[in-house]
């Protein structure tokens, strides 16, 4: 865990993309304690026509360039490390490849520890804590 959803433009190179999933998780383990290894990620570029969003909400303007970061993650974690965790994963990203802040669009999905299985149809975290 955590299984990691990227979506973004098919603009943007493939070296770039595989540099945002890099980030992503590198960030996630400085933050939220993920395991070495624990690499899990759906990365998909998208033609401009595939995004059906607003170009503003709540005073934030959006660009073609929008990266979107869904991650499925167990309960847990405190309010305070998840506002940590965006914060982080943002400055990460336009630090090292300038993504525009704005441009950054994180959902974290809490589920219970026996909601994961990592093959051979075990349910692996089911009895820790």
């Amino acid at each position: 865990m955590p299984l990691v959803r990227i979506d973004l433009s098919k603009k943007l190179s493939e070296s770039f993309t595989q540099q945002v999933g890099d980030i992503v998780y590198n960030v996630m383990r400085e933050q939220i304690n993920v395991p070495e290894d624990d690499k899990f990620q759906i990365i998909t570029r998208h033609d401009a026509s595939e995004f059906n969003i607003p170009k503003s909400y709540l005073g934030i303007e959006y660009s073609e360039e929008i990266i979107f970061i869904q991650a499925t993650i167990s309960f847990g974690r405190s309010t305070d490390l998840k506002k940590n965790l965006y914060k982080a994963i943002c400055e990460a990203l336009v630090k090292n490849l300038k993504v525009r802040p704005q441009d950054i669009f994180i959902n974290l999905i809490e589920v219970s520890k026996e909601n994961w299985s990592f093959g051979n149809g075990e349910m692996q975290y089911a009895d820790k804590d």
